[in-house]
């Protein structure tokens, strides 16, 4: 599997996830320990970039693991584990807007500890994000999880189509869809921006001390 930037940051010589789930199958308590360690926070952000909810977020993530320990029997080596970790939080993920008859909310806040008031270039990549947040989430649901997978979490187009249920080629075609979409909806969003500021008034001149 192409390494992401969450597999480049691991030491060369440490474990592979496919290694690790043997051994947890096995009863190595410590391996579902490292393998929590490695996959947890890279769920809770593909579930938190939809799911408003911090509490709901961590039970998503907290009923992966569940999953996977109850299915880890099943397992079949010489598979990649990635994917599969990927299509329970998914699943999961899908089921928790089902319950709640609704499309997935866009979070507010950028991420924890945001403060409202911050340097102007921070806004603006704060204001930026929650942009891209909106559009990411305006995409039709096939589109979006495409778009997520690909392009946040860094997967292959061949561990998308996995984790989907589809054929590499409509992965493709879902994800190009979803970036064309995006950039019409970004560039309607600047266009707006744009407009809004042109009606302001302008800024009056500071007076310059002695003046």
């Amino acid at each position: 599997m192409p390494p992401t930037i969450d597999d480049r940051a691991r030491p060369r010589d440490a474990p592979s996830d496919e290694a690790l789930m043997a051994a947890w199958v096995g009863g190595d308590a410590a391996a579902f320990r490292e393998l929590f360690a490695r996959y947890a926070p890279r769920l809770h952000r593909a579930v938190r970039r939809q799911v408003r909810s911090e509490e709901d977020a961590r039970e998503i993530v907290q009923q992966t693991f569940l999953h996977l320990h109850r299915a880890r029997h099943d397992f079949q080596q010489g598979r990649p584990l990635r994917p599969w970790i990927f299509t329970i939080c998914f699943n999961l993920r899908r089921e928790h807007f089902r319950r709640r008859a609704r499309r997935p909310e866009t979070p507010l806040e950028l991420a924890p500890g945001v403060e409202p008031r911050e340097e102007a270039p921070d806004l603006l990549r704060a204001e930026r994000a929650m942009q891209l947040r909106a559009a990411v989430a305006a995409l039709p649901a096939g589109q979006r999880e495409a778009f997520e997978l690909h392009w946040f979490e860094e997967l292959p187009y061949k561990e998308v189509a996995q984790i989907v249920g589809a054929s590499e080629s409509a992965v493709k075609v879902r994800a190009h869809r979803g970036y064309q979409r995006l950039r019409a909806l970004l560039q309607d969003a600047d266009a707006a921006e744009a407009a809004r500021l042109e009606g302001e008034p302008p800024t009056p001149p500071v007076p310059a001390p002695g003046s």
